[in-house]
């Protein structure tokens, strides 16, 4: 019996504490991408580095004046984007990387995804909506999803709709699926409450999503 609270107390400290670990988590993950991208021993870093050697002599002060010039630079772009002159850039860089094969097909991709966190860009964000898919219709196994685009696909002469099925904690990442049109239900929640399901594990249920059902106590047998 003293074993059984014991060990009640010890997961129920794990459960305490796992909204905390997921987020260390998420941001050890986020941490190592960034040091991997723009830490010292990286490619971009030795650039930062090179960089700064023109004002310093030390190497880890040129690093630090390599990153404030490069966020300087960032900045003076963002001004310049803020004004009529975003659409020129965009056409420009588009005109110079479009044509280079797979690389401007990429770029197409990317400026498209950009576009989608743009908050202003309000047909692009109605376009990305939240669904339900059931695999095998309604009364299968469900899986919240996004739909990044209205338009059917025919296949084999069958409506198919395209979904996203994030991964878990990390919405980032997932699969592309084409599934049949029946499959697919409107979630009735925003792209920001599909996002805090996937990073909870499920533990957040936003509202509208469903109504939670409460466990019923069980009945005495006759």
């Amino acid at each position: 019996m003293h074993t059984n609270v014991h060990v009640a107390r010890l997961l129920a400290g794990f459960i305490a504490l796992l909204p905390l670990a997921v987020t260390l988590g998420l941001v050890a993950w986020l941490a190592s991408f960034v040091a991997a991208f723009l830490g010292p021993e990286s490619t971009v870093g030795a650039l930062l580095v090179r960089l700064g050697f023109n004002f310093v002599a030390q190497p880890a002060a040129a690093y630090v004046s390599g990153i404030l010039i490069l966020v300087a630079a960032i900045y003076l772009l963002g001004m310049i984007v803020r004004t009529r002159l975003k659409s020129h850039i965009s056409s420009i860089v588009g005109a110079i990387i479009g044509p280079i094969p797979v690389i401007g097909r990429l770029y197409g991709v990317a400026s498209k995804f950009v576009a989608l966190l743009d908050r202003k860009d309000a047909t692009n964000l109605d376009a990305m909506t939240t669904v339900w898919c059931f695999f095998g219709g309604e009364g299968g196994a469900a899986a919240l999803a996004l739909m990044p685009s209205p338009e059917l696909i025919m296949l084999g002469g069958k409506p198919y709709r395209a979904v996203l099925i994030p991964t878990a904690p990390v919405p980032f990442g997932g699969g592309l699926l084409y599934v049949p049109e029946e499959w697919v239900k409107p979630a009735g929640i925003g792209v920001d409450g599909l996002t805090s399901t996937y990073v909870s594990m499920g533990i957040s249920v936003p509202h509208g999503l469903g109504d939670p059902v409460k466990p019923q106590a069980p009945t005495a047998s006759a």
